[in-house]
């Protein structure tokens, strides 16, 4: 039995120590160029720096996105910036552009090099060509069944590592490689800067009738005809790991803190105490399946792990997220006086009920005692965002505990 990894994303210095602390054996990170989330906050050099030292610390890895499919006026770009990351020391480099994994073989001969799912790797033969260029890991294409990528595993060596998403957003397209938004907008999701059209509403004009808007209706439910739900397989680590996976990817560059820690602290449970005892993997399915629901998702699907999916993977009448909780902040030092350093999120009130998850699995409900600003001055609220405040919620608290807040189930963009 392979140990899967479990790698989780993170889109800022933030996220990443709130995903390492939260149970990542890896986290993967974008730096301000080259890489598919170009509306991510992203990393500097510095703040790789920084988080490629946390995260050491912790004995947790870090790899570096530069995925994109690259252009002739990218290449020397290319080359400066893996320069630049020698200093940084990230464990690995995932690239779908065989011709940037020609510059990255080239300028870090020594660095870990991973295939992006971007890179349409859906056969064995695809995964024995990227080995032989040099590729310790490649990431499975996100079309690929769970008995394709068994069958893929049997013909492949030990030692060439198999990475696949588990969790997050699905999009209409081939593993990621989508023509809409550059057709749509001019903002290509192949360079980072997709406006993701697959989630919006569409209509049919008929030439004869200009500005006569026709409504595009599927099986009579709606007119949301691209929209996929999220991929969950929190209710199926065996049938992962008995495929012989290596590395578990959660999806979410874009993600918040909140959801980084939600998702990875559920599956790092789960697939611990599936390891323990598959016995203790069933019992404790109720929890994962509630946990996993605390986090904003668009209902859930298994993708194509168990065939084609239905139409039943798509969600017709909205493209909102289901959201069940509030992120307000996340704890900091104590000062001398007993209080917890936090950078509000979102606003709280003195006398009001919320929520500390803590990295273990615990979720205690405490009232908010005091609240008092960086000049030591009482506040009834914290209204506003990113400000920085002292609390105290009449219990320990411990730096990364995260506080958020239940709500009645809302709806949002």
């Amino acid at each position: 039995m392979r140990i899967p990894e479990l790698l989780v994303p993170a889109s800022s210095l933030e996220v990443l120590k709130v995903a390492v602390i939260y149970g990542a054996d890896a986290v993967y990170i974008g730096g301000e160029v080259f890489g598919l989330r170009a509306k991510a906050k992203n990393f500097t050099l510095d703040e790789m720096r920084e988080g490629v030292e946390f995260a050491h610390a912790h004995h947790v890895k870090v790899y570096v996105t530069a995925n994109i499919l690259a252009h002739n006026y990218d290449l020397e770009g290319v080359r400066e910036y893996f320069e630049e990351l020698r200093s940084v020391g990230p464990d690995a480099l995932i690239i779908s552009d065989p011709g940037i994994f020609t510059i990255a073989r080239e300028v870090l001969p020594d660095m870990e090099l991973h295939v992006s799912t971007q890179a349409n790797n859906t056969n064995y033969a695809t995964y024995l060509f990227w080995q032989k260029q040099g590729a310790k890991r490649v990431v499975s294409a996100r079309e690929l069944s769970l008995a394709e990528i068994k069958e893929i595993r049997e013909h492949i060596p030990d030692d060439l590592e198999i990475e696949t998403f588990v969790h997050g957003a699905m999009c209409i397209s081939y593993s990621g490689r989508c023509l809409l938004s550059n057709y749509f907008t001019g903002r290509d999701a192949n360079q980072g800067a997709c406006t993701h059209p697959c989630r919006w509403k569409y209509a049919v004009v008929e030439e004869s009738r200009p500005g006569e808007y026709l409504p595009v209706y599927e099986n009579e439910r709606g007119t949301y005809i691209f929209n996929s739900k999220d991929l969950c397989m929190i209710e199926h680590v065996p049938e992962l790991i008995d495929a012989g996976i290596d590395s578990f990817k959660i999806e979410g560059r874009m993600k918040t803190a909140l959801y980084v820690a939600t998702v990875a602290r559920t599956y790092r449970k789960a697939i611990d105490d599936y390891l323990e005892s598959p016995e203790k993997y069933k019992e404790n399915m109720p929890w994962y399946l509630d946990q996993i629901s605390n986090c904003t998702y668009r209902q859930f699907t298994t993708g194509f792990f168990f065939g084609k999916p239905s139409e039943e993977a798509q969600i017709y009448d909205s493209n909102t997220y289901v959201k069940e909780y509030t992120y307000l902040g996340i704890i900091g030092e104590q000062n001398e006086a007993g209080l917890y350093a936090i950078e509000q999120k979102n606003k709280f009130s003195v006398g009001e009920t919320i929520e500390i998850m803590k990295p273990n699995g615990d979720n205690i409900e405490v009232t908010v005692k005091h609240i008092v600003d960086e000049d030591g001055r009482q506040q009834m609220s914290a209204p506003h965002p990113q400000q920085k405040l002292w609390v105290d919620l009449g219990c320990e608290l411990t730096t990364y505990d995260i506080l958020r807040r239940k709500e009645e189930a809302q709806y949002e963009q």
